[in-house]
């Protein structure tokens, strides 16, 4: 799903998530190691001031914020892709000892839903043709 321009001329190209952190490490271990996602840059306002990044894997962006009020703990976002299933045999081989999605098959497409540390779901869905 690329850009599109809509009869006014306007063009969305993508949405990037923001998902609120509480812990540092506990992030790093399930947005780097569990998801494979990398660090594209981080910011902080100075040392010791809360943690502000952007995390990626492909086209896919996120962002991990430890500001107070930039997201809600127990969010949830869908995110689109191809290759669902792949990426759901890919996270069960890790063992990874606090997550263990499963695929979902809806009517509209095949999920694979992921639990991050600070209760935020993550679903990754694979629409059907004609969804």
């Amino acid at each position: 799903m690329g850009p599109s321009t809509d009869s006014a001329g306007i063009v969305f190209a993508s949405a990037v998530p923001i998902f609120r952190i509480f812990d540092e490490a506990k992030a790093r271990e399930f947005y780097l190691g569990f998801l494979c996602c990398a660090v594209d840059w981080e910011h902080r306002f100075h040392p010791g001031a809360p943690l502000y990044c952007q995390l990626s894997r492909g086209a896919l962006k996120l962002h991990l914020s430890e500001h107070h009020g930039d997201s809600t703990p127990g969010s949830t976002v869908v995110l689109y892709m191809e290759g669902v299933e792949a990426l759901q045999r890919e996270l069960i081989a890790k063992n990874y000892r606090n997550n263990r999605p499963g695929l979902q098959k809806q009517d509209w497409g095949l999920e694979c839903t992921v639990i991050d540390p600070f209760h935020s779901r993550i679903r990754f869905l694979e629409a059907r043709g004609d969804a």
